[in-house]
């Protein structure tokens, strides 16, 4: 008795992602829907939602990081602090002018994000994790204000 052994041929999405991407939207243009990779189109599609969410919680964490340092460690104070504030407060308002349907996602991670941020702004600065309030002394509007920088 001969046992068939199946081997895995690689697909395009595995073995050329950009290809397959520009292969997909051609196929799309020309509503050549039998020939689509559904399952993989499906799944980056759903890949998609997820990095938007992710990119909003690290930019959000990132704003409530850096103000923390600002306020409890004046004395480091620097450009790039700032300059990081900034960038971060920049690419949150990109994400939402893209994707308004976020905003009820931010608000739901707010408070995750700045437990976050604790714990890194503990790792960073040397200080203890009690040394920051258990709750953000930050508000959403100030997080987000580009003319808000807390005092130290």
């Amino acid at each position: 008795m001969a046992i068939e052994i199946q081997s895995h041929q690689p697909s395009l999405y595995e073995t050329d992602y950009l290809q397959w991407i520009e292969i997909t939207v051609e196929k799309l243009r020309q509503q050549d829907y039998a020939a689509i990779d559904w399952d993989n189109l499906i799944e980056e599609i759903a890949d998609m939602g997820r990095s938007e969410r992710k990119s909003l919680k690290s930019n959000v964490t990132i704003v409530l990081l850096h103000l923390l340092k600002w306020q409890y460690q004046p004395q480091f104070r620097s450009g790039s602090w700032k300059g990081s504030i900034v960038e971060h407060r920049q690419w949150i308002r990109d994400d939402l002018a893209s994707s308004p349907s976020l905003k009820p996602y931010l608000h739901e991670i707010f408070s995750q994000c700045y437990i976050d941020a604790t714990e890194q702004a503990s790792a960073e600065t040397g200080l203890p994790i009690a040394s920051f309030p258990s709750e953000s002394p930050y508000t959403l509007a100030q997080v987000l204000d580009a003319a808000f920088f807390p005092e130290g």
